[in-house]
């Protein structure tokens, strides 16, 4: 029996979202599917019956899958299915898991999973907002306890004029990307990209974005108070209040000493964790081993109490710095010899080394995804190694956080890349966390910025990025400039801002409280943008502007243009051209349908060399012209001679000599170079040439009179055969242009 269908609609900034369960997954928690256009995105939640045994915190796992078939695709890996997620999978998994998750309670235990599919993508609506949207309708719906919902858009801005929901062809010219999620009353989730936006105008699009989703969050309520199931009943696992109170009472006082006197990050966390162990021993001890991870709790919230207050009443956090205050930082450049370009970027105890590296515009990434982009010639990659933290761990691979903080970081810098047409590289920045004590996304940014300086490639502005916190506690609040990692775990907030001295770059916002208002984020942005205008002060001092010329290792790429026709006669018969060409003179080559030819080098000389066999291969024989040409055949009634190139041209017996010819063989063999003017081309691109015009110094004009058809000996000067000029082979008329066939062969 086919099942009832529930649909609502919301109508957001004057387009349509429909939201629909009933059709699928009926044995989910809750199963929803949310459709922009002809773009489907499918959600589904379920909670696992039982508690966790043993589990310390909130079990939450969201995964989003990418399907290609949404997109009428086959996947182009071997086994000709989805593998591993893509980078844009992971990236919308964690863009759904931030706005959701502290709507959760953190007491409870029962896993919780959201899985999200891409059903249809009309490469038109991004799927991404709709996923969150999605997983939030699951939730509601089902009997997972909750305490949304949340809606999510995105903000562009085209021509002046914020826009929500814009298509990929509007994204393409905005000069805002800002996704925000939050419930009825505040924001949880931003994320944004801009090409140096004022903090005013940020601030209006989110403005602008609270006040568009609101229409979904009344759609959600509706479809869960028409459709919902009843909220199960499900343990909760607190921290036991008087455990939490005898903690207090025996170390809240001595942890207060401890921050007195600040230490770096190693000696403080020993303090701590034996004032922890002593808290454990006195507790719990040996007779009642069982409440050492209560005893344990009750210390993390005292000590994050300790931490919270400190900072809210008198101001001074856990390094004695005062909110604004950003850490000491010192720079350096040109630390990897070989590499096209490096830099070092510290700021406290947080360290990264940037490498850049510049590569052929055939290096590009390919990707195959559910967007209109195909290839992208901007990598930012980040890694975060177990050293970075004094840790060991086992090296799996890239992590979710790895490949969003190095998408952050890429989004930051992407606004002052140079375009393609002014600067032909493809682009690779690896930022390598060396020490890590809080924002290490931000210090990958501004070593970014350094290593492409020290390249040499122009960008567009210098950009330094900074991470903000916060500590909310009812109606008092403070922002934190330039947060370490401890007033990261202890605090509400993670907010990074990335731009240069003009505007925003990149913005992102975690959150772990209920929302903030658009009032704390104005202050929180205007505060970042006086801490990295002090950061970006810093990183020039060190190179104030990129480097006049590219490193010495980097490759030189100059473009030559070429006929569309001529590109199969550089490739050859299946690369063989290319492949030579680059061989002998120890450059890179990459050729684009529209005749644009990409030269690389290190060298000046190899570049010249390549540029000349290109530029050779691809000349058009000139009538008039004389050239210097080796004979490629011998027949009776002529030679061939290969002015060009793969170009041959036809010299007729009665133009070899000024004097009578009455074999070729007389005067050429093969193999031979002799000097020819190409006298005549016609309507087939067949090549006439005379070596008699060049012997006798005669124009080109004087040439063709000598050399006309059907006339006697007798008549013509320097000899010759009459009616000389008939002649068939399969080639009336003159030259041939070799392997012009094969344009489409080994192509990018």
């Amino acid at each position: 029996m086919k099942p009832d269908v529930y649909q609502i609609s919301a109508d957001v900034d004057g387009r349509t979202i429909m939201l629909e369960s009933g059709r699928l997954a009926g044995q989910a928690g809750g199963a929803v599917t949310v459709r922009l256009g002809d773009t489907i995105v499918f959600a589904a939640a379920t909670m696992g019956k039982e508690p966790r045994e043993g589990q310390d915190f909130f079990p939450l796992t969201v995964d989003y899958e990418e399907r290609l078939y949404a997109g009428g695709r086959i996947p182009g890996s071997f086994f000709r299915r989805e593998g591993r997620p893509s980078t844009d999978a992971i990236l919308v998994a964690r863009l759904t898991d931030r706005p959701i998750r502290p709507l959760f309670n953190k007491e409870t235990r029962n896993e919780v999973q959201v899985i999200m599919n891409s059903l249809s993508a009309d490469m038109d609506n991004p799927l991404d907002v709709l996923a969150i949207n999605a997983a939030s309708a699951a939730i509601m719906i089902s009997d997972i306890p909750w305490g949304g919902p949340v809606a999510a858009v995105r903000v562009g801005r085209v021509d002046g004029k914020l826009i929500a929901n814009p298509t990929f062809d509007q994204i393409e010219v905005s000069d805002l990307d800002l996704r925000i999620a939050g419930t009825k009353d505040a924001i949880l989730m931003v994320e944004c990209g801009a090409s140096e936006v004022p903090e005013d105008v940020i601030v209006s699009a989110l403005e602008f974005g609270f006040n568009a989703f609101q229409p979904l969050i009344e759609a959600q309520l509706k479809m869960a108070a028409d459709i919902g199931k009843p909220k199960r009943e499900v343990p909760l696992f607190p921290t036991d209040p008087q455990m939490i109170e005898q903690v207090r009472q025996a170390v809240a006082g001595r942890i207060d000493t401890l921050l007195d006197d600040p230490q770096d990050k190693a000696t403080t966390n020993q303090a701590i964790d034996a004032l922890e162990d002593e808290m454990v021993s006195q507790f719990a001890g040996e007779e009642q081993p069982e409440l050492a991870p209560t005893v344990k709790a009750a210390f993390h919230e005292v000590h994050r109490d300790v931490v919270r207050s400190r900072i809210l009443e008198r101001h001074i956090r856990p390094d004695g710095r005062d909110l604004e205050t950003v850490r000491p930082i010192w720079c350096e450049v040109d630390v990897i010899p070989r590499a096209h370009g490096s830099a070092i970027f510290t700021r406290g105890e947080t360290q990264v080394l940037t490498i850049a590296t510049l590569g052929t515009p055939k290096e590009a990434q390919e990707l195959d995804t559910l967007t209109p982009t195909e290839t992208k010639r901007y990598m930012h990659h980040y890694n975060f190694p177990p050293y970075s933290t004094g840790e060991t761990r086992p090296l799996r691979g890239s992590s979710r956080r790895e490949i969003g903080h190095g998408a952050l970081a890429e989004r930051a810098l992407e606004t002052v890349i140079p375009p393609e047409k002014e600067f032909p590289y493809t682009l690779r920045l690896v930022s390598e966390v060396m020490s890590s004590n809080g924002s290490t996304s931000m210090a990958s940014v501004c070593g970014s910025t350094l290593a492409l300086m020290d390249t040499g490639v122009p960008i567009k502005a210098p950009v330094a990025g900074v991470a903000m916190g916060l500590i909310k506690e009812n109606d008092r609040y403070a922002v934190l400039t330039d947060i370490q990692g401890a007033e990261d775990h202890l605090g509400d907030m993670d907010f990074k801002v990335a731009g240069t001295t003009q505007g925003i770059t990149a913005l992102q916002m975690d959150i772990k409280i209920k929302g903030i208002t658009t009032q704390i984020m104005s202050e929180a942005l205007q505060q970042a943008n006086r801490g990295r205008q002090h950061i970006l002060g810093k990183m020039l001092e060190t190179l104030s502007a990129p480097r006049p010329d590219l490193k010495a290792h980097a490759p030189r790429i100059t473009t030559v243009m070429v006929p569309v026709e001529k590109i199969g006669a550089i490739i050859g018969p299946g690369g063989k051209m290319i492949r030579a060409i680059q061989e002998e003179t120890g450059t890179k080559i990459d050729i684009d349908d529209d005749g644009t030819v990409f030269i690389a080098a290190t060298d000046g000389i190899a570049e010249a060399a390549a540029r000349e066999k290109i530029l050779a291969l691809t000349e058009s024989a000139q009538l008039g012209r004389i050239y210097t040409g080796k004979v490629v055949r011998i027949t009776g009634f002529g030679a061939f001679v290969e002015i060009l190139p793969n170009v041959d041209g036809m010299v007729h017996i009665s133009q070899l000599d000024s004097e009578r010819v009455n074999r070729v063989e007389d005067i050429v063999e093969l193999g031979e170079e002799i000097t020819v003017m190409v006298t005549g081309i016609d309507e087939n691109g067949k090549i006439r040439l005379s070596r008699q015009a060049v012997l006798e110094g005669w124009s080109v004009e004087e040439a063709a009179e000598h050399d006309r058809p059907n006339r006697s000996s007798g008549s013509r000067p320097g000899g010759g055969r009459s009616g000389s000029n008939r002649y068939n082979d399969g080639r009336s008329g003159g030259g041939y242009n070799r392997g012009g066939n094969d344009r489409n062969r080994n192509r990018r």
